[in-house]
């Protein structure tokens, strides 16, 4: 027998469970000094870069550090994040001193948070940061982003939340950066940022590589180190490959 009882729900509100996308900072040093530069040398020339997006702190990374035990000064770790228009509203890792600093300024604690495609990718400078999605995963990316004319010297394209199509050449000094990948059916001799929100999936594509900078989820070659000779100024491909020493980026030429 079935019996249906009447019940009573409440008039002004509903609690239900939810997901929200997050970015997660891994910070790998308490120097908040260098961790501004190493944020302006990145980030400072896009300023549109993140909107409002809501950031937990990892300090995971400090236990491996010589001075992973060090205080932070939170509040002032929150403005300078605030400047990049990140919002920190959690925190994990980290010793009990750091914990309960950073509860103190406001942060919760999540100690279950996982990151997505979390890998250990090396980059130049120990002290970066690293920006990793947590769970669940973004939205389906948009179409591509398609630009046909060419990118003269000062100029910047970024392809928010998918892949970045230039159409013409991409001179030095201008600058292409997508969350997904990048492919630029001409000349590429500017800079060229792939996964800037951490996808270490993302690759470049180029029919002439000839590039200043290529960069894939953070890690990056300049052109200080040249192009080896049978890649320069041919179709190649970049993508990032793990290694015992950490993520590289590898160049394939593409055969026509």
């Amino acid at each position: 027998m079935n019996v249906a009882l009447q019940a009573t729900a409440p008039a002004t509100f509903e609690i239900k469970s939810a997901n929200l996308p997050l970015v997660a900072l891994l910070l790998k040093s308490t120097d908040l000094g260098a961790l501004s530069r190493e944020l302006a040398a990145r980030f400072g020339d896009i300023p549109d870069f993140f909107d409002q997006d809501a950031v937990l702190i990892d300090l995971s990374p400090l236990a491996a550090t010589a001075h992973g035990g060090g205080d932070i000064d939170f509040p002032a770790l929150i403005t300078l994040l605030g400047n990049y228009q990140l919002v920190p509203i959690a925190v994990r890792g980290g010793n009990s001193a750091q914990t309960a600093a950073a509860l103190q300024a406001g942060l919760l604690p999540v100690p279950d948070a996982h990151l997505v495609g979390s890998r250990s990718a090396t980059a130049p400078a120990p002290t970066a940061p690293a920006l990793q999605h947590l769970a669940p995963p973004a939205p389906a990316p948009l179409g591509a982003l398609v630009i046909d004319k060419p990118l003269r010297s000062g100029q910047q394209v970024y392809a928010r939340g998918r892949d970045l199509v230039v159409l013409a050449m991409v001179n030095a000094g201008a600058e292409v950066i997508a969350d997904g990948h990048i492919h630029v059916y001409a000349p590429l001799r500017g800079k060229a940022m792939a996964g800037a929100r951490g996808n270490t999936d993302a690759r470049i594509f180029s029919l002439a590589l000839d590039a200043e900078l290529l960069s894939i989820a953070g890690v990056y070659r300049t052109s200080e180190h040249p192009l080896p000779p049978d890649v320069a100024g041919r179709p190649t491909q970049v993508r990032l490959v793990p290694g015992a020493e950490g993520d590289k980026l590898v160049m394939n030429v593409m055969s026509a």
